[in-house]
């Protein structure tokens, strides 16, 4: 059965996208902690992390490590954090999430739910974002 993720990837379930190659999709976070608040997620539908194949791992916080230089250029926060729990959806999936503090990074002050036009809105930022740092997102 595919998982929640690989439904958005492929289509059958709407997301906000602001990269796609290959190996994996950005898509912003429906229960979002911050503005701006991303997903990393490969095409394989592996549960943990620690199972991916080596090359996939590295593809991931590369584009992690692209998509928090966006946000950066976007929203100006102090930092961007990245965090792998796993525990909502089994498929792995990085949280690329630009912070101010440590409290940021508390998941249970994320949204419960928000207004489509605002992941929209955000999608925009990021995805101008990642051209403007000369990256070209694929969507």
């Amino acid at each position: 059965m595919s998982s929640v993720f690989t439904k958005i990837m492929s289509g059958e379930l709407p997301g906000h996208f602001i990269w796609k190659d290959d190996i994996c999709a950005a898509f912003l976070s429906i229960n979002p902690i911050a503005t701006g608040h991303t997903l990393v997620v490969p095409v394989l539908e592996v549960d943990h992390w620690l199972d991916l194949p080596p090359d996939t791992n590295s593809h991931l916080i590369n584009v992690a490590q692209i998509i928090g230089q966006a946000q950066m250029t976007a929203y100006n926060p102090e930092r961007v954090g990245i965090v792998i729990a796993g525990f909502e959806v089994p498929h792995t999936h990085l949280h690329v999430i630009p912070i101010n503090g440590m409290q940021d990074l508390d998941f249970t002050r994320a949204a419960t739910t928000v207004d489509q036009s605002l992941l929209s809105a955000a999608a925009v930022d990021l995805t101008s974002a990642l051209i403007e740092n000369g990256n070209s997102p694929g969507v």
